[in-house]
């Protein structure tokens, strides 16, 4: 049996220092994790979470480099000169799968902090982030990898430039649809959760995703809507979430016969309102007549709810105008319905 080279002996040296440093660096990840797991900290928990699978895979691309760079000393073989190259993309991308995997888990520790704590935070302009995010990762990752294999960059963008005209025409919608969706994440009209409406496009429900091209709204009567972005460019939005008051605006009209009690009638109206628990008196409130109507004398009735919620508003506006039926039933007085009075002449 013959002894065993030095250039044999190398080589299994390259393979074993890499089984080694695999190991160590498992062993260092999984300690290290089970120490970050004590912190409230989402950034170091993020990145042990996104080097576990990178780090292993970078440690035996360097390593098979190496032994390769070995075996082509030792044998001349013309196909290992492609090595450097393969060796620099598989750098490359272990570096983009590690910062890939670095902003999603980020995103993620974030948005599990914050459904625990309930601190508020914006996850649309998270989620959003995080896209943008990882979509630069993979575009500078490409051109890395392309200048790597000798492609000419300033080129390849001289040709985007008259080739992304031709595209710009034929995929138009698409780009006004990712535009779209890039001004929702920046200027955050709504966020995941909100109520919104449009009076525009007659458009109402609940907002359950924002994509980059569309977004999924949960309407009324629980069907799922598809608006796509560019929509929300050119149309007014209304986020009921958002709003701090609802206003109660109802006409109430009383006989003609109780025009004199309209003066003591209105005026009680508004103290109610004034004094009402669910009524914010720092708003405008008035109750007031407004119109003589043809069957009836009107009075105005505007307020603003301290609640917003549809259900509490209801039950809020539901309260008041009871109370308001009692008001118009303590002063004598009774609502209006349509009446015609037919004036007769007796010489006809």
């Amino acid at each position: 049996m013959s002894a065993m080279t030095p250039e044999i002996l190398r080589l299994l040296i390259v393979l074993l220092v890499t089984v080694i440093a695999t190991l160590i660096g498992n062993h260092m990840l999984k300690r290290a994790g089970r120490l970050v797991a004590q912190t409230d900290n989402v950034w170091d928990d993020a990145l042990i979470s996104a080097a576990r699978k990178p780090l292993p895979v970078m440690i035996w691309v360097i390593g098979l480099a190496v032994f390769l760079h070995l075996v082509h000393l030792q044998t001349g073989e013309q196909l290992l000169d492609y090595l450097a190259p393969v060796r620099n993309i598989g750098f490359i991308t272990c570096v983009a799968w590690f910062l890939f995997r670095l902003i999603h888990e980020i995103a993620a520790n974030i948005a599990a902090k914050d459904r625990e704590n309930e601190r508020g935070v914006d996850l649309t302009t998270v989620n959003g982030l995080s896209k943008l995010a990882r979509i630069s990762v993979v575009v500078v990752a490409l051109l890395t990898a392309m200048q790597t294999l000798g492609f000419s960059i300033s080129g390849l963008v001289a040709f985007g430039g008259i080739g992304g005209i031709a595209v710009g025409f034929a995929a138009k919608d698409l780009l006004a649809n990712l535009f779209g969706g890039v001004m929702v994440h920046l200027d955050r009209p709504f966020n995941v959760g909100d109520s919104i409406r449009s009076p525009d496009k007659q458009i109402e429900g609940k907002v359950e995703h924002i994509g980059w091209r569309q977004t999924s709204l949960r309407a009324i009567n629980m069907t799922l809507l598809y608006i796509p972005n560019s929509l929300f460019t050119t149309i007014v939005v209304e986020n009921v979430t958002r709003m701090s008051h609802r206003r109660i605006q109802e006409t109430i009209g009383l006989r003609y016969s109780d025009i004199d009690k309209l003066p003591a009638l209105t005026a009680s109206i508004k103290a109610m309102l004034e004094q009402h628990p669910g009524i914010d008196n720092t708003q405008n409130i008035v109750a007031a007549f407004n119109q003589f109507a043809d069957s009836s004398l009107n009075i105005s009735l505007l307020a603003s709810t301290k609640v917003t919620a549809l259900m509490e508003f209801q039950s809020v506006k539901q309260d008041i105008l009871f109370k308001v039926a009692q008001i118009v039933a303590d002063h004598g007085a009774d609502f209006a319905f349509p009446t015609q009075t037919v004036h007769i002449n007796p010489l006809a």
